[in-house]
């Protein structure tokens, strides 16, 4: 599942060491029950909504010459990236490094500072800083570039699909423009939306194996909703929709 970085590098058309990855977020899923109770996010699954989203996500995407398919493993990730996989005829392969940045517990946060920590939490991103009182972004930024980066190193793949988080994906696209932690509250991910990502690794043009540097990052495409590319009614951002009905519980 893990390649080493060697063999054969077949860049995109016109180039001479690029790769593209096509970033998704999960569609929507109910994060709360009928009484407006938190569930296990763990376990959230696509909504009919949500799977409307992914079919969105998979027929945009029906034309692409995808080689892999990734997800987080999470329920949510795997039914998306399925519905992107299923025109391609590609297995889904599980990746953990890009699970999401995890919250900490809503009991020891007090009521008057969840906004702040949920909803807005990622305005505060730095280094020293933990997203709600739980994961440190630092480490989950350590975690998620890193493989990203010995995705891109590995041979076999010229177009590549992974299907992971809010949190995880806004990682990425700050790595990609190079802006750190301080851009994170900036790349807003709606549900089941596509991000475009161009790689340039160093490679020797002479035998086409890769080397071990990511030398450039292009981003093409940020936060583009395939089933609908004006935004109609998307007027909250994620982290209103996802952590909004936390505030009024005691």
């Amino acid at each position: 599942m893990n390649p080493e970085p060697t063999g054969l590098f077949p860049p995109l058309e016109g180039t001479a060491a690029r790769r593209r990855l096509y970033l998704l977020r999960h569609g929507h899923v109910a994060y709360y029950d009928a009484d407006g109770q938190p569930l296990n996010p763990k376990l959230a699954a696509l909504t009919e909504r949500g799977r409307e989203e992914a079919r969105a996500a998979g027929a945009l995407l029906a034309g692409a010459a995808l080689d892999r398919v990734l997800c987080s493993g999470l329920a949510r990730t795997r039914q998306t990236a399925e519905l992107v996989a299923a025109p391609h005829g590609l297995p889904v392969e599980d990746h953990p490094d890009f699970l999401e940045i995890r919250a900490g517990r809503l009991s020891g946060v007090p009521k008057e500072h969840r906004e702040a920590a949920y909803v807005y939490g990622f305005d505060a991103a730095a280094e020293d800083g933990r997203f709600a009182g739980g994961d440190g972004f630092a480490a989950v930024r350590d975690r998620v570039v890193a493989a990203v980066e010995m995705l891109v190193r590995q041979p076999g793949w010229t177009h590549l699909a992974l299907v992971a988080h809010d949190g995880v994906n806004r990682m990425l696209l700050s790595w990609a423009c190079g802006a750190g932690l301080s851009a994170l509250s900036a790349f807003e991910q709606d549900y089941g939306c596509l991000n475009i990502i161009d790689v340039d690794v160093d490679v020797d043009v002479a035998d086409g194996r890769a080397g071990g540097r990511v030398v450039r990052r292009l981003i093409r495409a940020v936060n583009l909703t395939p089933g609908n590319p004006a935004k109609l009614g998307l007027h909250r951002s994620s982290l209103e929709e996802a952590f909004g009905p936390l505030l009024a519980l005691d």
